[in-house]
């Protein structure tokens, strides 16, 4: 019987090869883009999946308020807490400390190699973390001041070799770390990714009499808690307040402030966390999600075009089920028999999507930025998603051609009486609505999305970035850094293709400076102190980017040093509590003990991203500035300059590494997640677009061959080409217009929502709900006039004799 099935449903299969092509073809392509978005969203859940402990891991965030109004949130908070919450809480188990310590410089055959995420970090490391170990003692591997382990490609790139124990490494700075561990390289799917992990006791040592452990204040240390078994986080998060208003209450009531820390469950933090000292850059849910979004739509497009031939061609398969019951055969076996219709469909589909996946693979890696290898056809969780994929495509798909054309009686279709049903074209017009729905859906999504990142692209930062070329701070540098700074600076300005240089403690697009607290107008009560974003700059910093003035004066040495000399953007000033800019002239802040004198202000300008607000900023002058070198440079012979450059850079700060960028390009490509997702969205959208017009097309070919005769008849009847198309129009017009209202509502919640995360952003304009309209039907009225056209021009005699 099975071998019965499957010969009839092959014949079918053959017999109409146009319709066979558009179901296969479409379901195919809706398979091979779901399973694609799927393997990118699957990616993007699995951060920290890795960790056995997983579920009872939580790192510690801290909010700050100033005047109870919430000013920073941290991912990196203060040092005491740890320590604090393990001795109070009989809850938490265990705790680390993980502190980022930058960069070091390893000399390996006297050439300076650079070692970037470095991090200090108490053993415990390894048993909260599911972090192999391969050599090392898991108990006591951090335990020791001047010891470290280190990463299996960090091992072979100053060794040679993974036998590392006990041997030593000399890194900038001076010091010398004895190896005590090496582990494997992190996995892609993890946050915290260490190249070199030091022993936090090294830390305390650096820190001498400052001792961190015990400092409420100090903010920049990563607390992870693992809870005991079975303990709610939410009870131990409420055991936080008494412990802190303990140790730090009486201190933060003083300056009007307070602090307040959560547990963030260790599996949330790549998708929903974006705070200050973030270790790297995180994912984001919305958008994940909405990624989510589309893979359904294109695969219920897909799956809407097989049901949607099928009811257009349930007239034709009518005969058939007449014949059939006729001859004896029973309900159930038509039943059968369609869904193994359904199922040989699919299943050449599904054969060819894993063919369309392998070719498209790389460039699928290329444009979403994700490490998916061919691997993945080898995991369990691939063929399972396959198979779902598979069994409820055939389950929906099947189901209409199944149960309601198995349900036709044989004496009415025999006698011609079967000529359609109303059900059937009300279903297949609401699935038509449905993928015009989507297509506007995604169009509209793509359209907000494209135009907030050429936003953000083409948006004036209030600075000029343009040929600028930084350089990084050297990191081996001693007392004699100012000397060498400004001999560098003098050698480097005698060449032509250089016209300016200042330095800086940090520049565009790589932060927005220090996050400062407790800062006020001298003789102002401490309960006035407010944040402030700060950064170290030289006299010629402000020239240099052409941070507009609007009140006072840029930093001169015509002023003496210009010793203690600041200056605020506009929203610092308004923060400060001056409604005019020229107000704040000559006005003395204290910081931290130190008297500053306001000599300017500036007009507000985008340090960072434009997800990110204004902050109140305060660029203070330090002409010995250590930090970012960036040059104002002149078009052409970029490749000569940077050589230069690089020479200089060698002579007067040997055993650095010489590493630079481009500003404009450093400062864009913080929008290069934004660009990836543009690139992911809008390529799913072309696809979806693309298989719906699959659909419409075999049903517009359908549709037109069922009303063959009444084109016929209409034609001798003196009507024209251009009428009868219009009436063919008529129909998908209006299926276009009632999908066109149920899409745009949804669209602009969606739209709307996404557009929140960036506090710089489009308004959303009625033309982006018009031009994918019209889109859309030009697509439609193409695909539809395809063979409607054809039928229109035929000779009427011939159309006639089709029945």
């Amino acid at each position: 019987m099975l071998r019965n099935y499957l010969k009839i449903a092959w014949r079918n299969l053959i017999k109409n090869k146009v319709y066979s092509a558009i179901n296969i073809g479409g379901l195919a392509i809706g398979i091979c883009a779901c399973l694609l978005i799927l393997q990118y969203v699957s990616f993007e859940l699995s951060y920290e999946d890795f960790h056995t402990k997983k579920d009872r891991v939580y790192r510690v965030q801290q909010d700050r308020y100033d005047n109870g109004k919430l000013s920073t949130q941290w991912a990196a908070g203060a040092y005491a807490v740890g320590t604090a919450f393990k001795e109070a809480i009989p809850e938490i188990e265990d705790y680390v400390k993980v502190v980022p310590a930058g960069d070091l410089i390893v000399n390996v055959a006297n050439t300076p190699l650079k070692i970037d995420k470095v991090f200090f970090a108490h053993t415990s490391f390894f048993s909260i973390f599911s972090y192999p170990l391969i050599h090392g003692d898991l108990e006591t591997v951090l335990d020791e001041p001047n010891t470290a382990a280190i990463s299996e490609t960090t091992a072979l790139q100053i060794f040679g070799t993974r036998e590392v124990i006990g041997k030593t490494v000399q890194v900038s700075g001076g010091l010398a770390y004895k190896i005590t561990g090496v582990f494997k390289d992190m996995p892609v799917n993890t946050q915290l990714k260490p190249k070199f992990l030091a022993s936090y006791p090294t830390f305390l040592q650096l820190r001498g009499d400052d001792q961190p452990d015990t400092n409420w204040v100090w903010d920049g240390c990563l607390t992870y808690l693992l809870l005991r078994e079975n303990v709610p986080p939410e009870q131990v998060e409420a055991k936080f307040p008494p412990i802190v208003e303990e140790n730090v209450g009486e201190l933060m009531k003083q300056f009007n402030a307070s602090v307040t820390y959560y547990l963030q469950p260790l599996t949330d933090i790549h998708l929903y966390s974006n705070y200050m000292e973030e270790p790297a850059p995180n994912g984001d849910a919305k958008t994940v999600y909405l990624l989510l979004g589309i893979a359904f739509f294109i695969i219920i497009i897909a799956w809407v075009n097989y049901i949607n031939l099928a009811t257009a061609r349930a007239i034709g398969r009518a005969r058939e089920v007449g014949v059939r019951k006729s001859v004896g055969s029973q309900r159930r076996q038509l039943i059968v028999q369609f869904f193994f219709e359904s199922a040989l469909f699919n299943g050449l589909a599904l054969v060819v999507a894993i063919a369309i996946m392998i070719l498209v693979l790389p460039a699928f890696n290329q444009i979403s930025g994700q490490p998916v290898s061919y691997t993945l056809f080898t995991t369990a969780n691939f063929w399972w998603g396959l198979s779902a994929l598979f069994v409820v495509g055939v389950v929906l798909s099947g189901s209409y051609p199944a149960f309601v054309l198995s349900s036709f009686r044989p004496v009415e279709v025999l006698k011609g009486k079967m000529v359609g049903t109303k059900q059937g074209a009300l279903l297949r017009k609401s699935l038509v609505v449905l993928q015009f729905a989507a297509s506007l859906f995604l169009l509209i999504g793509s359209l907000v999305v494209y135009q907030q990142i050429q936003f953000m692209r083409n948006q004036a930062l209030g600075i000029n970035i343009d040929q600028t070329l930084v350089i990084k701070p050297p990191i081996e540098a001693d007392s004699t850094f100012s000397n060498q700074k400004k001999a560098l600076k003098a050698s480097l300005l005698q060449y032509p293709a250089v016209k300016k240089i200042a330095v800086s403690s940090t520049v565009p697009g790589e932060g927005g400076g220090i996050n400062a607290g407790g800062i006020r107008l001298v003789n102002q009560d401490v309960s006035h102190q407010k944040q402030y974003r700060f950064m170290r700059v030289d006299y010629d910093f402000v020239d240099l980017f052409g941070v507009k003035l609007i009140a006072g004066r840029s930093f001169s040495k015509d002023f003496g040093a210009d010793k203690g000399a600041v200056i605020f953007n506009r929203l610092g000033i308004k923060q400060l509590g001056f409604d005019q800019p020229e107000e704040a002239i000559g006005k003395q802040i204290e910081f931290w003990g130190d008297q500053y004198t306001v000599v300017g202000v500036v007009e507000d300008f985008h340090q960072q991203s434009l997800r990110q607000a204004y902050e109140p900023l305060i660029l203070c002058l330090v002409p010995d500035v250590y930090g970012y070198f960036s040059l104002r440079t002149s078009t052409g012979q970029i490749s000569e300059t940077i050589a230069q450059v690089r020479s200089e850079w060698d002579t007067f700060f040997p055993g650095n590494t010489f590493e630079y960028f481009f500003l404009d390009d450093h400062f864009n490509a913080q929008y290069k997640a934004d660009h990836r997702f543009g690139q992911v969205f809008g390529l799913f959208t072309v696809l979806a677009i693309f298989v719906a017009c699959l659909g419409l097309f075999g049903l517009a070919s359908f549709t037109t061959l069922q009303r063959t005769k009444e084109i016929g008849i209409r034609k001798v009847l003196g009507a024209s080409a251009r009428g009868i198309l219009k009436l063919l129009y008529r129909e998908f017009a209006l299926l276009l217009v009632v999908a066109f209202i149920i899409a745009v509502p949804l669209a602009w919640f969606m739209a709307n929502n996404w557009l929140q995360a960036y506090a710089f952003r489009i308004d959303i304009h009625w033309t982006f709900f018009v031009w994918p309209f019209i889109a859309v039907a030009v697509v439609a009225v193409l695909t539809v006039s395809f063979q409607s056209v054809k039928a229109c021009l035929a000779n009427p005699v011939t159309s006639l004799r089709t029945e």
